[in-house]
């Protein structure tokens, strides 16, 4: 049905098709409308979902001062789950009376999945440092707190899981000390110098197997002025490339040194430079490195404060200036 309008001085005809012409303009209007606005509002939801996730983090890999008790230390982590930054990985460097106390671990499994056993692990690490001076009652600790945290979960995958654990002890006048449940040995790194800290078998990961009742922890000599040690998770040393062939974090190391990364922010720096080419930007596990580097036959000037003497966890962001791998993609 056409109608005519009469206009004066000629007559215009509006069809059908016009109208609907308005009609679907009318409906894209209001469509690009209504996904603009779905989209601000993923926008602004997703910004607050990275400020929550930020705020975890800070709370779960607490930032550590650059110093703590003369040894320089930095830390960073790379999560295998694209948007997270934290993963299945786990490090802290803690001073008390009875010595600098570091642990470095690794959760069965990545990424989020395996946040809520990190932070069992974590949690009664800060707390037990403190009150037990024996390095094996700290490991017996964790054990039952990560024993504690599996059976509330009760989600029937008990059985499956484990963490491995690297206990280190640093006393003031260097004397190194370590308890190792499952985990990678770290290396010890001197002028260019770059050598496993022991190359004995470690204790089983903590969770499968009961701890044996006998705990000595291990001396492994001094950590002396100018040296460092290198601890990582085994998301590193198995990183491969497109060819299938693993990453190679000594030779790395040991290149790294002959330029003249000497701190350990600049390590870690070498090192995850390096790994992301390895794997073209996507590994496939969480990696975690930590490098501490005794310093402390430094002079500091006169009056001067140290405020490393309580240590805290750590993110890439707040021990290295260098880039701070958090997640690769």
């Amino acid at each position: 049905m056409i109608r005519n309008l009469r206009v004066p001085g000629r007559v215009v005809a509006l069809g059908l098709p016009t109208m609907w012409g308005v009609l679907v303009v009318v409906f894209f209007a209001v469509v690009t409308g209504l996904v603009l606005h779905v989209r601000h509002t993923l926008l602004r939801e997703l910004r607050q979902a990275r400020r929550v996730a930020a705020a975890a983090q800070d709370a779960l890999l607490r930032p550590m001062p650059p110093r703590i008790d003369g040894l320089n230390v930095a830390a960073a982590q790379l999560s295998a789950d694209r948007g997270s930054s934290v993963g299945g990985d786990l490090y802290e460097v803690v001073a008390t009376e009875h010595g600098v106390r570091v642990v470095m671990g690794d959760v069965r499994g990545h990424g989020l999945a395996a946040i809520g056993t990190v932070a069992a692990v974590l949690g009664s690490f800060r707390e037990t440092v403190h009150d037990e001076p024996e390095l094996a009652g700290v490991l017996r600790r964790l054990d039952r707190a990560l024993a504690r945290y599996l059976r509330e979960r009760a989600d029937g995958l008990v059985a499956e899981e484990f963490v491995t654990v690297l206990l280190l002890e640093i006393w003031r006048g260097g004397e190194v000390r370590a308890l190792n449940c499952g985990h990678p040995w770290p290396y010890r790194l001197l002028g260019t110098h770059v050598e496993p800290l022991a190359r004995a078998d470690p204790l089983p990961p903590l969770g499968p197997f009961p701890l044996p009742p006998d705990l000595p922890a291990v001396p492994f000599g001094q950590l002396r002025p100018d040296e460092a040690l290198f601890l990582f998770t085994d998301g590193a040393e198995d990183a491969r490339d497109a060819h299938g062939r693993f990453f190679p974090l000594p030779d790395v190391l040991a290149e790294a040194l002959h330029e003249g990364a000497h701190t350990p922010q600049s390590m870690l720096s070498a090192v995850f430079t390096r790994v992301l080419r390895h794997t073209s930007g996507c590994p496939t596990d969480d990696i975690a490195l930590l490098a501490l580097r005794n310093e402390r036959h430094h002079r500091r000037p006169s009056g001067a404060w140290d405020s490393d003497t309580c240590g805290s966890a750590a993110r890439a962001r707040a021990t290295t200036p260098h880039p701070q791998p958090t997640t690769h993609r």
